[in-house]
């Protein structure tokens, strides 16, 4: 089915993307696996091919856009190509968010145009060694002491965690004001106490360096208060549908990519004398795929639409990161099984995408938390 959301405007960006992937992130991709990071200049080729900051006000540096339908391109060729361990994602549409609709006009003048040119990385801290999803059991504290906060505690599974220049981190302000006593704030590269720790070794997403953070009485000036006092847990809650929409279209557009290589596959591959593709089995498998893959697509489509119009809420926002996640693991498992012993190759794309794509059912809240909140919205 023709999809109807993306203009000439769009198609012309995504060409502009695919050749970027091609030329600056494809011939590199597998040294960057090794090295557990993506280079520095990668970032500063993705800023100057305009990537980065797409909806960051031009007077900053950005593109300017409005238009929400720009970023989605960009997660979908990224996630086509197989180099979601380049954080563009995170960078533009998961922080980008909190720094343009909470900033000052003095924080935006210091810090946009380094978002946008790729000089400066950013990482978001929210994840604790003993919270995860539960924000409200964070313990990372910050204390006011006058013309400072002064910080403490640490963060574990941070995008971007090593290469980042400037982490907002969520701290608790209040001790006694559970959800609302948390607020957020800006903690940039060389400040005193902020320390990085390892690089942690994943099963997948090995380029995309994911660090644990620590803050050992971290003096973080006044005017690095991102947003309202007291106000991160609202804050938060109004940037994740944004979050959980953009890790659905990575989703389904890596499920999409890997039934196109199957199909390729299958038809190639003989077995008993004859192209698999001939066998009723391995056709069955495909048409379940395809059809999944088909209806999933319409329902994002419609969230990205939606969200382009500001009308997409935190349940169906919920409900398209759940069901695209499950799907992109289910037809990685199915697709890498057609593969046979070659899928279990790390050669081939199945088999990295195979364990890149497993914790999307992880990260922007698992998918059991997707499933609490929109039961919850049903018995309200």
């Amino acid at each position: 089915m023709k999809r109807e959301i993306y203009g000439a405007e769009h198609e012309a960006f995504r060409a502009t993307v695919r050749a970027f992937l091609a030329k600056e992130v494809e011939p590199h991709y597998e040294q960057w696996e090794k090295d557990g990071v993506v280079s520095r200049e990668a970032w500063l080729a993705a800023g100057r091919q305009g990537l980065l900051g797409i909806t960051v006000p031009e007077e900053y540096g950005g593109g300017g856009s409005t238009d929400h339908r720009f970023g989605a391109v960009l997660t979908e060729e990224f996630a086509r190509s197989g180099a979601a361990g380049f954080g563009v994602e995170l960078h533009n549409d998961i922080i980008g968010p909190y720094l343009i609709a909470l900033g000052t006009d003095e924080q935006k003048r210091r810090w946009l145009p380094g978002f946008c040119t790729g000089e400066t990385v950013t990482a978001i801290a929210m994840t604790e060694p003993g919270a995860g999803s539960d924000l409200q059991a964070l313990r990372t504290t910050a204390e006011d002491r006058g013309d400072h906060w002064l910080l403490n505690g640490s963060k574990t599974f941070i995008s971007n965690g090593i290469l980042a220049d400037l982490v907002i981190v969520v701290a608790r302000t209040k001790p006694e004001g559970g959800a609302k006593g948390m607020s957020l704030l800006v903690v940039e590269r060389g400040m005193p106490g902020f320390e990085r720790g390892r690089n942690l070794d994943k099963i997948g997403l090995k380029a995309q360096d994911t660090a644990e953070l620590f803050f050992r009485d971290v003096r973080v000036p006044k005017e690095n208060l991102l947003g309202e006092l007291h106000g991160a847990f609202v804050h938060l809650m109004q940037n994740l549908p944004q979050e959980r929409l953009c890790i659905a279209v990575g989703a389904i557009a890596a499920a999409e990519y890997l039934l196109e290589t199957t199909l390729r596959h299958v038809k190639e591959r003989e077995a008993f004398g004859r192209p698999l593709a001939r066998l009723q089995h391995v056709r069955f498998e495909l048409a379940e795929m395809a059809t999944e893959c088909a209806v999933t697509r319409t329902f994002v489509d419609r969230c990205i639409d939606a969200h382009d119009r500001g009308e997409l809420d935190a349940v169906h926002a919920a409900m398209a990161k759940w069901w695209a996640t499950e799907l992109q693991k289910r037809v990685a498992d199915r697709c890498l099984q057609l593969h046979g012993g070659y899928g279990y190759m790390t050669e081939y794309r199945v088999a990295r995408a195979f364990t890149d794509g497993r914790v999307t059912t992880i990260f922007g809240g698992a998918t059991e938390i997707m499933k609490e909140i929109i039961g919850r919205s049903l018995l309200a």
